[in-house]
C-alpha cells in the first residue's frame, strides 16, 4: 500500500473514530514517506486517544516543528497550546507552561487575530478556577466565549461555556451553572466537537453534577458518556474516567460489587492513558471498603487516590471517625471544608455534620446543618433536600428534639427511596428509630431497626449492620437489667430471703438508714408499698434467692 493510500485511509478512519485504524494507517504511512503537518496532528490525536500518550506528545512536537517549517503560525500555536493541556493532565506543570509561554509567544507574532488566541487563555482560565479565583476564571472563560463567537470555533466555545458553568457553580449559582452543562452537552451529543473536546467536557460535567448533588444528571449524563465510549471501544483516553463515574453511580445505588468492578477498570485505564481516572478510580473503591468495614484496605485506597494531587475527602475523614478518633476527624474535615470553595464545602458539609455531632459540638453541626438548609432553599433538587433533611434531623434528635427530627428524618428517608440510595435510606431509618425511641414509642423504634439492619445486611455494610443491631439489642438489655441499679438489685435480693434492714446493712456495710433509702427508691422504681410486694416482684424477675 503506497503512503497516499495510507493517508488517505487514515483520514477517513479518523473521521469515522476509528482511532486505531487511524492510527495504524497513519503510522505506516509515516514510515513510508512522511505526514505534512495536518496529518501529523491526526496521528497525535488517534495515539493519545488509544493510550500511546507518550508516542502521540512525541508526534505533537513533530507537528508542531512541521507548522513552524511551513510558516503556519496558527496550526504551530495550537499545537503548543493542545501539548500544554496534556501535559497538565500528566502533572507535568514545567513542561506545560514552557508550551503555553510559547504558543503565547507564536500568538504575539500575529498580525490578525484568531481563534487559537482564546485556546490559548482556557489553561489560564483553568488555573483561576482550581487555585480558587472563580471569578477571576470567569472573566477569563467570558473571552474564551468571545474567540469563540468571532470566529465560529465550535469547540472552543464549549469548552468557554463549560468553564463558565463550573465558576458559576463555584461561586454557588448550581442552577445556573447545572443550566449551562445542559446547554454545552447538547453540542456534545449531538456530534458537534471533536473528540478531545468532547471527552473533557463529558467527564467535568459529570464531576460537577455530583458535586452539585443533582444524581438525577449525573446518572443521565454517565448514560451517555458510556454509550460514546461503548461507541469507540478502542478509545482509552476518557474510558477510565467513565468507569470512575459509573463506580460511584454504583455506589450510591448499591450495587457495590459492580461499584468496585467498575473502579477497578478505572484504575487500569489510568495507567494505560488516561491519567485523570485515577482519582476516581481509587477514590470509590475506598468508598465501598469503607462502608463494608474494610478500613485498612480504605486506607490504603484513599493514599492511593491523593498521589493524583487532590484530597480524597469527606472519606478520609469519615475513616479516621469509623476508627474512633473523633477529635482528628474533627480537625480534618473542619480544615477542608474552611479551605474549600462553595460548591466543595457544600459536598463536604452532610460529612461535616456527621463528625461534629460525633463529637458532641452541636453548635457546629447546627451551622452545617443551617447551610445545608440554606443550599436546599435555594437549589430544591431531591438529594439535596435529602441531605439537607438528614442534617437538619440528626441534629434536632441530637438536641432533644425527637418529635422535630423524625419528621425532618421522614422526609429523608422518602427522598433517598425516591433517588434509589439504599445507604442512606437505611442510615435514616435508624435515626428515625432513635427518635421514635426517645418519645416512647418502642414497637416503632424496633420495627425501624430491623428494617435498617436487614437492609445494611444486604449491601454488606457490616458497620452499619453492628450499629443497628446494638440498637436493637439496647433497649431488650435494659429490660433484663430492669429499673434497679446494680445496688438496689442487692438490696432487694437480701428483702426476699427474709432479712431485716439491720441484717442487710451488715451484709453490706451499709448504715441501715442508708438501706432504708434504698428500700423507699425500690418501693418507688417498681410501683409498690410493701416488703411483700417487692418480695413478689423479686421471684417474678428471677432475683429472689
Amino acid at each position: 500500500m503506497s503512503a497516499e493510500t495510507g493517508i488517505d485511509q487514515g483520514r477517513a478512519a479518523f473521521r469515522e473514530n476509528r482511532w486505531t485504524d487511524a492510527f495504524e494507517n497513519l503510522r505506516d504511512a509515516d514510515r513510508r514517506g512522511g505526514l505534512p503537518a495536518p496529518d501529523l496532528d491526526r496521528l497525535a490525536i488517534a495515539e493519545i486517544l488509544t493510550g500511546n500518550t507518550a508516542a502521540g506528545l512525541d508526534t505533537l512536537t513533530r507537528a508542531h516543528e512541521e507548522y513552524l517549517v511551513v510558516g503556519d503560525v496558527v496550526g504551530a500555536a495550537r499545537c503548543a497550546g493542545w501539548m500544554g493541556m496534556q501535559l497538565m493532565n500528566l502533572g507535568e506543570a514545567a513542561r506545560a507552561g514552557g508550551w503555553f509561554a510559547r504558543g503565547q509567544r507564536l500568538v504575539d507574532e500575529l498580525a490578525e487575530p484568531d481563534a487559537v488566541q482564546g485556546l490559548l487563555l482556557v489553561p489560564m482560565g483553568l488555573g483561576k478556577l482550581y487555585g480558587g479565583d472563580p471569578v477571576g476564571a470567569l472573566q477569563v472563560f467570558t473571552q474564551v466565549a468571545d474567540f469563540g463567537q468571532r470566529f465560529q470555533d465550535k469547540d472552543l466555545s464549549a469548552l468557554a461555556l463549560l468553564g463558565t458553568g463550573q465558576a458559576t457553580l463555584m461561586l454557588g449559582h448550581p442552577e445556573e451553572g447545572l443550566r449551562m452543562f445542559d446547554e454545552v452537552m447538547v453540542a456534545v451529543t449531538a456530534g458537534e466537537l471533536s473528540a478531545i473536546p468532547s471527552g473533557i467536557i463529558y467527564c467535568a460535567v459529570i464531576g460537577n453534577c455530583h458535586l452539585a448533588f443533582d444524581l438525577e444528571r449525573a446518572l443521565q449524563w454517565t448514560a451517555a458518556l458510556d454509550r460514546w465510549c461503548n461507541a469507540r471501544p478502542d478509545m482509552v483516553a476518557f474510558s477510565g474516567q467513565c468507569q470512575s463515574h459509573r463506580a460511584e453511580i454504583f455506589r450510591l445505588h448499591g450495587a457495590w460489587a459492580e461499584a468496585m468492578e467498575a473502579a477497578a477498570a478505572a484504575q487500569g485505564r489510568s495507567t494505560r492513558g488516561d491519567p485523570q481516572a485515577m482519582y476516581g478510580g481509587y477514590y470509590q473503591q475506598g468508598e465501598v471498603q469503607r462502608l463494608t468495614g474494610q478500613l485498612e484496605a480504605a486506607d490504603a485506597s484513599y493514599r492511593e487516590a491523593a498521589r493524583s494531587g487532590y484530597e480524597p475527602q469527606p472519606g478520609l475523614a469519615l475513616l479516621l471517625l469509623a476508627r474512633g478518633d473523633v477529635q482528628q476527624a474533627q480537625v480534618m474535615v473542619r480544615r477542608a471544608a474552611g479551605v474549600a470553595d462553595v460548591a466543595t464545602r457544600r459536598n463536604l458539609l452532610p460529612a461535616l455534620v456527621e463528625i461534629e455531632l460525633a463529637a458532641s459540638d452541636l453548635e457546629a453541626a447546627r451551622r452545617g446543618a443551617d447551610e445545608l438548609e440554606a443550599f436546599a432553599r435555594e437549589c430544591p433538587m431531591p438529594m439535596v433536600r435529602a441531605v439537607a433533611a438528614q442534617a437538619d434531623g440528626a441534629v434536632r434528635r441530637a438536641a432533644g428534639d425527637p418529635a422535630g427530627a423524625s419528621q425532618a428524618l421522614r422526609q429523608a428517608w422518602n427522598l433517598w427511596l425516591e433517588l434509589g440510595v439504599p445507604y442512606e435510606a437505611a442510615r435514616c431509618r435508624v435515626l428515625i428509630g432513635r427518635a421514635c425511641r426517645a418519645l416512647g414509642d418502642e414497637p416503632s423504634a424496633l420495627m425501624d431497626f430491623e428494617a435498617a439492619h436487614a437492609e445494611f445486611l444486604e449491601l454488606g455494610a457490616g458497620p452499619a449492620a453492628a450499629w443497628a443491631a446494638s440498637l436493637m439489642r439496647e433497649r431488650t438489655d435494659a429490660a433484663a437489667k430492669g429499673p434497679l441499679s446494680p445496688r438496689e438489685t442487692e438490696v432487694l435480693r437480701l428483702v426476699a430471703s427474709g432479712e431485716g434492714n439491720r441484717a442487710i446493712a451488715a451484709e453490706l456495710y451499709l448504715s441501715e438508714k442508708t438501706v432504708a433509702r434504698h428500700l423507699s427508691n425500690i418501693f418507688l422504681k417498681l410501683g409498690v408499698s410493701s416488703r411483700t410486694a417487692a418480695t413478689r416482684y423479686a421471684f417474678e424477675h428471677g432475683l429472689a434467692g
